[in-house]
């Protein structure tokens, strides 16, 4: 909005002309997220817990300590996301960019998703929320339209292929079968970020790194030089998604001043689902969804865990781990809840340059 407002005015007031440049405006954006965040947390905080009462429900099976050091705080806090996200993005994004109106579409359908999943939590005073298969259902929906909308807007050598890291300029063309696919990439990420929000800033940070490294992937991506300079596959229009993730990591920034341990509220699924779900199509529409699984290596840890828990157990009777998701069952083996989540904050970062790594070693 301020793009298309203030850089016209660039010929007579020169101080406008820095609105061209994504880094300027990115920085305004991570501000921007920032100042929302900090301003209406406290409100946003204060309203969910009038609300909620006794708070998000507690898993009666978890570690014996949530039972006491997590009942009454709010959920929801996701809502909190959404808006300094959304509202960033609007004012400091270039709006004529498609792939900013699709992001946001993943991002806002997602979260109401979530939201609707967090308010039956509340009201029915149990963990399950909405079924299963209409959460899916409804993100495949939204994924299916937003594929569309990418493919449609893509370039040719660029719709439906999929880049091979380590490769240079390797591009699998998967035809119809990148629909599927992309969907995929998008529901998964989206599930993941969700399986990993179970400890204060467990998942808060993990998505503010991964939203940063896709937001330098983006700008490579959307640059003609530096693109053919790394030998990755170059697509026009996604630098814009720069000042998109710069919004995403000021508004990750602002919501851990209040999610940070011990937490004053959740993000619940309005926040992971939306989170997940966003950096997830922004990796489709970067042509980099393996890099993400690199990147966001520690939601596919968090993920895998799951599987193999209910997996072994169908078969065999037996657990592998003491709890799933992951984190959990180093809970159960004694570790305290901070230092869970700091290790697991130090494994995302290693797992994040592991993933940048990727754009030069081809």
């Amino acid at each position: 909005m301020l793009f298309e407002l203030l850089f016209p005015l660039a010929d007579d007031f020169k101080i406008f002309n820095l609105f061209r440049y994504i880094t300027f405006r990115s920085g305004g954006a991570v501000l921007t997220a920032l100042l929302i965040s900090f301003i209406f947390g406290p409100m946003i905080i204060r309203w969910l817990k009038s609300k909620q009462g006794e708070g998000q429900p507690i898993r009666d099976d978890g570690p014996e300590s949530h039972l006491l050091t997590k009942k009454g705080t709010p959920t929801m806090g996701g809502c909190l996301l959404l808006l300094a996200l959304s509202v960033s993005t609007l004012l400091w994004a270039d709006l004529r960019n498609p792939y900013i109106w699709i992001t946001l579409l993943v991002t806002v359908g997602f979260g109401m998703i979530g939201f609707g999943d967090d308010y039956l939590k509340l009201t029915k005073r149990n963990t399950k929320g909405l079924p299963g298969k209409a959460k899916l259902l409804a993100q495949v929906l939204i994924s299916v339209s937003a594929t569309w909308g990418i493919i449609a807007v893509s370039p040719e050598n660029m719709d439906t292929h999929l880049a091979i890291p380590f490769f240079k300029g390797l591009l699998v063309n998967l035809g119809l079968f990148y629909i599927p696919f992309a969907v995929f990439v998008m529901v998964g990420a989206s599930n993941s970020v969700n399986l990993t929000d179970g400890l204060d800033g467990l998942a808060t940070v993990p998505v503010m790194i991964a939203g940063a490294c896709f937001g330098l992937i983006a700008y490579l991506v959307g640059n003609t030089i530096f693109s053919e300079y790394l030998q990755i596959g170059y697509v026009p229009g996604t630098g814009e998604l720069t000042v998109f993730c710069a919004a995403l990591v000021g508004a990750c920034m602002g919501f851990l001043w209040f999610n940070a341990p011990p937490a004053m509220v959740f993000m619940g699924d309005t926040g992971s689902l939306s989170m997940g779900g966003a950096l997830g199509t922004i990796a489709v529409i970067t042509k980099h969804e393996i890099v993400l699984s690199i990147i966001g290596g520690l939601f596919v840890l968090e993920t895998i865990s799951v599987i193999v828990q209910v997996a072994s157990f169908k078969t065999t009777g037996k657990r592998v781990f003491r709890m799933a998701p992951l984190h959990h069952h180093f809970e159960k083996k004694g570790w305290a809840e901070p230092t869970v989540v700091i290790r697991f904050w130090i494994i995302s970062m290693i797992l994040a340059l592991l993933g940048l790594a990727t754009l030069k070693l081809r």
